[in-house]
């Protein structure tokens, strides 16, 4: 049974997918998922659009050597910088994956986009994400000038488990002193792994693309222990000080698992005295963000983070 509340564009894109009768990703292992998750239909997807400049390089991390993407919106330098960790449960996907959005923002902020290719469970559990997260910000910082961004300008986000990843960022500069972080932009973030237990888990659980099961095949995968799930840098939620973190943009769809975990964490913040600007997205399911090919409001989306990134500072555009 579908959700009500579901868009009719979205509705007919799971109609579509439940035609083709292809078996869950939580039945799949992580091998088999990331081969369905680098063949999605790029006209689901979207365009990619024409950036000023598109360069592959490896910087270092801490168990080796980190891949990133960099994309030059403009030529005009300096310009505002974001670093972007991509969705996928940490399991799944890569730079190929979100090539698209990353450009879309590198585009409509003039600014320059840095993708990193962290390193993914099961192979690499909890916290080695979070490692080559922190390690890849701090290097964009220290080499903002090489790169052409003003280093007082630079955002940190990304989708779902990169959301995660930019809201853990952010804490591990408060506490660690640097680098300096201007913005969030978290889309659908997970903020909470140690319970998957709200009303939006109870109503969305089933029917709309991300189910409750693949949430705890990826919670599986990546953590080494239930314990884990309590860390704040697994549950950014459960921290106890959110005090002094840098202002928040903070999108969700409506018909998401995720919906209320994110909505909390807004809350949270807002409590702790940080700016957030949180905008929930009716009828709109995860990943929405990765379908501008067919939904209109993914391109609303990428409008509202690069404005977030040109200006540094939580906006809609």
């Amino acid at each position: 049974m579908r959700s009500p509340k579901l868009d009719a564009n979205v509705r007919a894109l799971l109609e579509q997918a439940d035609a083709l009768n292809a078996p869950p990703l939580d039945q799949l292992t992580p091998q088999q998922a990331r081969v369905v998750a680098a063949n999605r239909d790029p006209a689901v997807m979207g365009a990619r659009e024409d950036v000023h400049s598109v360069e592959d390089s490896k910087i270092p991390g801490p168990a080796g050597e980190i891949p990133i993407r960099i994309y030059n919106g403009s030529p005009q330098r300096p310009a505002a910088g974001m670093v972007f960790f991509h969705g996928g449960g940490w399991v799944v996907c890569g730079l190929d994956t979100h090539d698209v959005i990353c450009r879309a923002i590198a585009k409509r902020a003039a600014a320059t986009v840095v993708s990193v290719d962290y390193r993914l469970a099961p192979e690499h559990k909890f916290p080695a994400a979070v490692d080559d997260a922190y390690a890849a910000t701090c290097w964009v910082a220290a080499n903002a000038a090489g790169l052409g961004i003003d280093a007082t300008r630079i955002t940190v986000g990304g989708d779902s488990a990169g959301g995660n990843l930019a809201t853990v960022v952010s804490m591990l500069a408060r506490v660690r002193q640097g680098p300096a972080i201007a913005c969030q932009a978290l889309v659908y973030p997970v903020t909470d792994l140690g319970s998957l237990d709200t009303p939006s888990y109870a109503e969305f659980a089933e029917g709309c693309n991300l189910t409750k099961a693949m949430m705890v095949w990826f919670r599986n995968h990546y953590l080494a222990s239930e314990t884990d799930g309590l860390h704040p840098q697994a549950s950014p939620l459960r921290a106890p000080d959110l005090h002094g973190l840098p202002p928040a943009l903070i999108l969700t769809a409506e018909c998401d698992p995720l919906r209320d975990e994110a909505e909390a964490y807004a809350t949270r913040l807002k409590a702790a005295g940080v700016e957030v600007l949180l905008h929930r997205y009716p009828g709109m399911i995860h990943p929405f963000f990765s379908m501008s090919g067919v939904i209109p409001q993914a391109l609303q989306a990428f409008n509202a983070v690069a404005r977030t990134v040109a200006t540094s500072r939580p906006s809609l555009g």
